[in-house]
């Protein structure tokens, strides 16, 4: 009798976590953040987790970025692009104005977006190859506006209210860029469960061949999760530079393979169609602890990139294996 019990009490256990995978995430979470506490005792202090906080914020947005584009079995390697152009365009047009260098920088965002989405949803460009040149495209329209009497040269200057969001405190350890992100992930946690773009997007990612023929206008959805997810690198771009207190061609490049882990590990499949938000955070904050826990080891640049894809293919696989659930298809 035992032997039949266990192994069904151990099967509802797996289905449980399988139906909840966030709960199983927030476990991996918890105890990545004690075992960096123990290296790292600044960790469980009221500035080290506002520290942690606040590099969340700009990771967890552009996670978004890729969660969004993702469920629909594609990825964007335009959004850290996006948000160094955003960046700069914000602060070389600060005399504007705080309206009018914010709404230059979005405006950005929207642009690109609209010309990936067109690229993919309406040519049929492979996602991987668009944004992979749209990135390059980026990087030369920065370039050339730095140059002479380019559109972006002369005096940079982070406005002082993209200073505040990035780097005021709302209250006790929460930094006030954290609201920004809380409005964000209700409206992405809203939108994609309880709006009808939302399921689209999603039946989309499932089955591209069965929504066409159900008579969904796949271009028109993937435009607009294109111009979404380039929008909210436009608006990670902002808060990182807000942060770092200056713009630079290549300085949220690092981001782009860590948003795409957070989002994979959040339970995102890359293939489209599983996945969502919630679990896109606590990826982005997992892997921020990470990123504390291997500063803290005093480890170099190539010991650390090693050391960061080994322990993230390690969650991910025990994530997998709790939950049941697999992250790539």
């Amino acid at each position: 009798m035992s032997a039949v019990t266990a192994p069904a009490d151990q099967a509802s256990w797996r289905d449980r976590l399988a139906e909840r995978p966030f709960v199983a995430l927030f476990g991996v979470f918890a105890v990545l953040y004690l075992v960096t506490g123990i290296r790292d005792h600044g960790l469980f202090t009221e500035n080290g987790l506002r520290a942690v906080l606040l590099l969340t914020c700009p990771l967890a947005i552009f996670g978004a970025a890729e969660t969004l584009c993702m469920l629909t079995g594609g990825i964007s390697l335009s959004v850290t692009m996006t948000a160094n152009l955003a960046a700069y365009v914000a602060a070389s047009k600060s005399h504007l104005g705080t309206v009018p260098a914010i709404g230059l920088a979005l405006a950005v965002g929207v642009a690109v977006g609209l010309v990936n989405g067109l690229g993919i949803g309406v040519f049929k460009v492979n996602p991987l190859i668009m944004t992979l040149g749209m990135s390059s495209v980026l990087l030369g329209i920065t370039t050339v506006g730095l140059v002479g009497n380019g559109f972006l040269a002369g005096t940079t200057q982070i406005l002082p209210v993209v200073t505040r969001i990035s780097t005021g405190t709302l209250v006790g350890p929460i930094p006030s860029n954290a609201v920004v992100l809380a409005v964000i992930a209700a409206l992405l946690i809203w939108g994609l469960g309880r709006t009808g773009i939302g399921r689209l997007i999603y039946a989309i990612g499932d089955n591209t061949t069965a929504s066409r023929l159900a008579g969904v206008k796949l271009w028109q959805v993937v435009i607009a999760v294109y111009i979404g997810t380039e929008l909210l690198a436009a608006v990670a771009g902002l808060l990182y530079s807000g942060i770092s207190g200056g713009v630079a061609p290549d300085q949220t490049n690092s981001y782009l393979l860590t948003a795409i882990a957070a989002a994979v590990l959040g339970g995102t499949s890359i293939f489209g169609g599983q996945g969502g938000y919630a679990g896109t955070i606590l990826g982005a904050l997992s892997l921020t602890v990470l990123d504390r826990l291997l500063t803290s080891l005093n480890t170099s640049d190539a010991v650390r990139q090693v050391v960061y894809g080994l322990v993230v293919l390690l969650l991910a696989w025990l994530y997998a294996r709790v939950t049941g659930r697999r992250l790539l298809s």
